[in-house]
């Protein structure tokens, strides 16, 4: 006879305690913000302080000098922004150095990525020396374009004559005529090396079966061009356009070596109007004004650009 079997231990009911759900314990809550703070101080610093502090100079009367009271004017810069004929001559200069230079650094970087991203031999050489531009510093690019530009010593004046294009010297940098196309070759030049490397990222981007398959069904190297790499290409195409746009209308220091926004304010960029007003003459709060105004029209411009692209994308 089996033995019998032994009732199993009886459990008290949980109390009010155990049937509490159990929190979730919390392991470092701060942990994110003490990993990004290094990152933010930086931007806060040398970013954002400085953009409010300008904004709020832009608000006084601030001018040079040692125990200069800074009385509060509202928008009165604002408004002698708005009958400033010289400020608005330097936006419209603004506008045509950005518009063009953005441009053709487009243009000239999509032939020079579209030409490094062939199987070439020593195709790594050619892509170093392409970001040779872009690794000097503006002052150096200014000084060499300088002795490039120079009236009798200049090599593009010596290629000039010994091709019989012109029996004199041309002063490219002091012509009216010929001093803001002749910087805009040195704006391009100069900011053409990221176009090409953004550029060439998104070409090895692009799938080679749509061109396989585009030239299978009989479209040639234009058609594929159109069809296939600019549709995959948009959307960087967007971006870099955008940064070089707003680049551009900052630029100051090239321009500044080589023209001093010379001769006769043909070349006074923004930037450079701005530096006269507040270095020169010592008007910080009107030079603030500047370059809110400047910010404010870089950002509705490049606004309606990209609002226009995401509706040409949709």
């Amino acid at each position: 006879m089996a033995p019998p079997m032994a009732a199993p231990p009886r459990t008290e009911p949980p109390g009010p305690a155990a049937r509490r759900p159990r929190r979730r314990q919390r392991t470092g809550g701060g942990t994110p913000w003490a990993l990004i703070a290094p990152a933010l101080v930086p931007v806060v610093l040398f970013s954002v302080a400085p953009l409010l502090y300008g904004f709020y100079l832009s608000l006084t009367d601030a001018r040079a000098g040692l125990n200069v009271d800074a009385g509060f004017v509202g928008l009165g810069n604002f408004a002698d922004l708005l009958a400033d004929g010289d400020f608005w001559a330097s936006f419209r200069i603004g506008l045509v150095w950005s518009v063009g230079v953005t441009a053709l650094q487009l243009l000239a970087g999509m032939g020079l990525a579209l030409l490094l991203d062939l199987d070439l031999r020593l195709r790594w050489v050619a892509r170093t020396l392409a970001m040779v531009p872009w690794a000097m510093p503006p002052v150096i690019v200014g000084l060499m374009w300088k002795l490039v530009y120079h009236p009798d010593a200049g090599i593009l004046n010596a290629a000039l004559r010994d091709a019989g294009l012109v029996s004199g010297g041309i002063d490219w940098l002091n012509d009216f005529s010929y001093v803001l196309p002749a910087i805009i070759v040195v704006g391009v030049w100069t900011g053409m090396p990221q176009t090409t490397i953004v550029l060439l990222a998104g070409l090895q981007g692009v799938p080679r079966e749509l061109h396989e398959a585009a030239q299978v069904d009989g479209a040639g190297v234009w058609r594929r061009f159109r069809a296939v790499t600019l549709p995959q290409l948009r959307t960087v195409i967007t971006t870099i356009t955008s940064l070089n746009f707003v680049w551009n209308m900052n630029e100051f220091a090239l321009v500044y070596v080589l023209t001093q926004g010379g001769p006769g304010g043909r070349t006074r960029l923004p930037m450079l109007y701005a530096y006269e007003e507040a270095f020169r003459y010592g008007f910080f709060g009107y030079a603030a004004a500047m370059g809110v105004a400047i910010v404010l029209v870089v950002l509705a411009v490049l606004g309606m650009y990209l609002r226009r692209r995401m509706r040409e994308a949709e």
